[in-house]
């Protein structure tokens, strides 16, 4: 499995960007896809997700400012990221959640990491 995200880039407070991620190759159980981010010197943290169900989830820091969707059909997730702030500014990793045939519990892939950089 592969994740494939673009979009990142340099934005000032206020403004908004748009991160896309692809998953490409053997996808079984689909559990969950979405988007983490790591800020310089904190740990990774989820930003949003949507469940094989279609049940978004957002961090308390994004609830309102940021929808994610998913396309089941190609297998992609899309951030849209509204009045971003300085405080966003982290690498956002993709994540696809599957359940694989023969492993337990469930796998997280993740996608290279795109660089979100907000500006005063």
């Amino acid at each position: 499995v592969q994740l494939q995200a673009s979009g990142g880039g340099l934005v000032q407070a206020g403004g908004y960007l748009t991160l896309s991620c692809a998953a490409s190759g053997v996808i079984f159980g689909i559990n969950s896809m979405g988007w983490f981010r790591q800020a310089p010197g904190k740990q990774r943290e989820l930003v949003a997700r949507v469940t094989s169900y279609g049940s978004p989830t957002y961090a308390d820091s994004t609830q309102g400012r940021f929808n994610v969707s998913r396309d089941l059909a190609k297998n992609t997730v899309t951030l849209e990221m509204n009045r971003l702030e300085q405080e966003d500014t982290a690498v956002y990793y993709c994540n696809l959640a599957v359940v694989e045939p023969g492993r337990p519990g469930i796998i997280d892939y993740w996608g290279q990491g795109t660089l979100v950089t907000v500006s005063s």
